[in-house]
């Protein structure tokens, strides 16, 4: 399908109140991707002009799971707008076959002056460098209003373009501060410190990956999107140039949670005026929709969009996740005989009483998401576990191998007839590296039988795939997934036959190959 417009044809109703010429020959891919990269996702907008988004994963595959995450900073200045707080975070789109994971879409860039022309104008843009520009100087009603006609615009000329959820099409909106903080931080792609670090990793200096205030950086001037560096996303712009107007209401924070007042729009990331030590990933700010004068339009405020799903998507999937919710909190995905709750619901049914009935629903309720809370955290104990037996599997074999070689050496030079003169110094760092080797063999083994009897087999193998998912999004961990299964491997093993074989673990690991 070709969503070009070529010179010949009359100019183009879109159904939309406007129209667009016709007549605009397409986009050079500079003006929309000046810095291509693999897996980048690429949708045709009017204009034959294109918007390129990065996917974002999360590590969940059902439509009721979702994934524990910590965004904000901890500090007194800022507390009352930037306290970390825990929050969760889920993917629109199941991921290809085999990946276990759900993701969404962000723009890889922010939506530049010729892209929101390209979409607002009733008369094609003509693309140049200039319009690479982020576009800023509009309300938050006039992104709104530019996301809705992108998406009227997919629909009617390019639907096949758009990623589907059980049958659904995915749309176009403003991303939330969930969404937008995950994808800033680097997701995935980075360590859970780095990923709480007050900005992504930038190797070669934040001057490379981000505009901000100086005349060592922006020079006090909006920049042309895609000059700098990306994050670990693949995403561009993240912190500076232009700020980016969020999809929801601002609102204080109370420590661990949201205030109960909503106020204005969120903007996010900084802006080219921000100074150097303001730049922050957990910055925000609260900007009103209207002031005296009408909409609120700042010249240092755009926008990026992000692509999802809805949630409740066919009856099916609706009956899956009332099936799910259920579940939750109730002990019906565990081995254990039913629980407290499961027994309070069977008691509330048989109660006559309507004021006895509905405290027992309640505190049915409250018993419930206290244990939904519980067995979150602990699977995220459980993935801490895997990845510490993975790490521990990797370090076996290095030590493991350096004793091996350690040995060799020893019996070339010290049980020959003629020994080397440094075979006392030889046989010295051999026993302690073998006793390092064993020292470490057993602490692998403790924690081992220690996870695996406090967690048991299904807890834990529910969690190697989410495990598995988390280090193949992460260029860093890639090379730990081997030991990952080499780890499981000898826990399975262990809970399956209840023997302890240190030798047998540590050849395991010994034999790991890339």
């Amino acid at each position: 399908m070709s969503y070009k417009r070529f010179a010949w044809l009359l100019p183009l109703s879109l159904g939309l109140g406007y129209t667009l010429d016709a007549s605009a020959a397409g986009w050079d891919e500079k003006y929309y991707n000046p810095m291509p990269a693999e897996n980048d996702v690429v949708l045709p907008m009017p204009c034959d002009g294109s918007m390129v988004f990065r996917k974002v994963f999360i590590p969940v595959t059902g439509p009721l799971d979702d994934y524990p995450i910590s965004i904000g900073q901890d500090g007194a200045e800022y507390g009352y707008v930037e306290q970390t707080r825990p929050t969760f975070i889920a993917g629109s789109f199941t991921a290809a076959k085999g990946d276990k994971s759900r993701y969404y879409l962000l723009a890889k860039y922010e939506m530049s002056e010729l892209q929101y022309a390209a979409l607002t104008e009733t008369t094609c843009p003509t693309a140049s460098t200039k319009m690479r520009l982020p576009q800023v100087s509009i309300s938050w009603v006039q992104a709104v209003d530019a996301a809705d006609k992108y998406n009227l615009w997919l629909r009617k000329n390019a639907a096949d373009t758009l990623p589907k959820e059980d049958g659904a099409l995915g749309f176009l909106r403003l991303p939330t501060e969930t969404e937008w903080e995950f994808a800033a931080r680097g997701g995935l792609a980075v360590s859970a410190a780095e990923f709480r670090d007050t900005r992504y990793p930038m190797p070669d200096g934040l001057n490379a990956y981000e505009w901000f205030a100086g005349s060592q950086s922006s020079n006090g001037k909006l920049q042309l999107t895609g000059l700098q560096k990306p994050n670990p996303l693949g995403l561009h712009d993240m912190l500076g140039n232009a700020d980016e107007m969020m999809f929801e209401p601002f609102r204080l924070n109370k420590l661990d949670r949201q205030h109960g007042q909503a106020g204005g729009y969120v903007v996010r990331g900084g802006n080219y005026l921000t100074a150097q030590a303001d730049l922050r990933t957990a910055q925000r700010k609260e900007e009103s929709y209207y002031n005296a004068d009408g909409q609120v339009k700042n010249k240092t405020t755009g926008l990026r969009l992000a692509l999802v799903s809805p949630t409740l998507t066919s009856r099916e999937r609706v009956a899956s996740i009332e099936s799910s919710w259920k579940k939750l909190g109730t002990g019906a995905n565990a081995t254990a005989a039913p629980g407290t709750a499961q027994a309070l619901s069977s008691l509330a049914s048989g109660v006559e009483d309507k004021a006895l009935k509905e405290k027992l629903q309640a505190l049915e309720t409250q018993l419930r998401a206290s244990n939904q809370q519980q067995e979150e955290t602990r699977d995220q104990a459980i993935r801490a576990s895997l990845n510490l037996g993975a790490f521990l599997c990797t370090k076996m074999l290095d030590d493991g191998q350096y004793v091996d070689f350690l040995q060799k050496n020893y019996a070339l030079n010290c049980e020959a007839a003629e020994k080397d003169p440094s075979c006392d110094m030889r046989k010295g760092k051999l026993d302690e590296q073998k006793d390092r080797l064993h020292k470490l063999s057993r602490y692998y083994a403790s924690s081992l039988v220690e996870s695996g009897t406090l967690y048991g087999q299904p807890l834990l193998e529910a969690q190697v795939p989410v495990m598995e998912e988390i280090i193949s999004r992460n260029k860093q961990l890639q090379d730990l997934k081997p030991y990952l299964r080499t780890h499981w491997a000898n826990q399975k093993t262990f809970l399956q036959k209840q023997k302890i074989d240190t030798d047998a673990w540590l050849k395991s690991c010994k034999s790991v190959t890339q």
